[in-house]
């Protein structure tokens, strides 16, 4: 099932507990193909478009976490989701996290996907003057850019068709979306830093071992700081992991969506007024 609901672009596969896949900044629901292909044999497997991405509409001025998870949560109100298994990558493991922590209720496991966190100095100041470029020269000019930090100078041998998959799906981003939402991926490090420890729901940290933006250092800090949580590290994997090296991820995936949720606040007295 695909549909456009409250100006989100969504896509609905498979049936089962639902599972909700939310894609990085500059990117659209189609990144999430490896997994949807795999989990929906025992999920219903909801993807859709970021604000600012691929058919869904532009961000306001200003937009903060809490509008991306507020996103989240009208288009599962659309779809008569009450709760869901909620997984992000990058820009989008921020959102995951956002929607977990203020909406514990809906959440029945929250997975990170290359988070950043805590940026050192000079990350911080290399990523704001990605943004500074990005507002400046806009999208096109930054799409090889991109592409190296996420690959390589050098893209390895057998992935240069993902690599081409993701030159085009950034060079056809919405322009102010895009911009926007980069800025506040920029701001977005250490929003959480304080919150982490709060999670009550099963909780997974995943990232690559390569990853530079998303470096093991930060799962494993996000990782200690939310109680019970699981931490994994990929060997050998970069940023885009879920595409280049999809088989682990989604065995990973699997594992995590196979524990035992969390009993949910509000759970109860939710099922005594029904």
């Amino acid at each position: 099932m695909v549909g456009l609901a409250g100006g989100t672009a969504f896509s609905i596969h498979g049936a089962g507990e639902p599972l909700v896949l939310i894609h990085g900044v500059g990117m659209e629901q189609i990144i999430w193909a490896p997994q949807v292909n795999e989990l929906a044999r025992d999920h219903q497997v909801v993807t859709y478009d970021m604000l600012g991405h691929g058919n869904s509409r532009d961000p306001e001025e200003g937009v903060t976490l809490s509008d991306y998870a507020a996103q989240l949560a009208d288009l599962m109100d659309e779809l008569g989701i009450p709760a869901a298994n909620i997984v992000g990558h990058s820009m989008g493991a921020l959102v995951a996290l956002e929607f977990a922590l203020s909406r514990p209720e809906r959440t029945l496991r929250v997975a990170a996907l290359n988070a950043v966190f805590m940026r050192t100095p000079e990350q911080k100041a290399a990523i704001m003057a990605r943004a500074r470029a990005l507002k400046a020269a806009g999208v096109r000019a930054t799409v090889q850019s991109t592409l190296s930090r996420w690959f390589g100078d050098e893209v390895p041998t057998g992935l240069h068709e993902v690599a081409e998959m993701i030159g085009r799906i950034l060079s056809r981003v919405h322009p102010i979306g895009y911009a926007r939402t980069y800025q506040l991926f920029a701001q977005s490090d250490a929003v959480h830093a304080d919150r982490l420890g709060t999670l009550r729901m099963p909780a997974l940290f995943m990232t690559g071992e390569l990853d530079p933006n998303s470096a093991p250092g930060m799962s494993i800090a996000m990782a200690e700081r939310a109680p019970g949580s699981e931490l994994v590290i990929i060997p050998g994997a970069r940023h885009m992991m879920n595409v280049t090296t999809p088989a682990a991820v989604n065995e990973a995936l699997r594992s995590f969506l196979g524990r035992l949720p969390a009993a949910r606040p509000g759970a109860a007295e939710a099922v005594a007024h029904s």
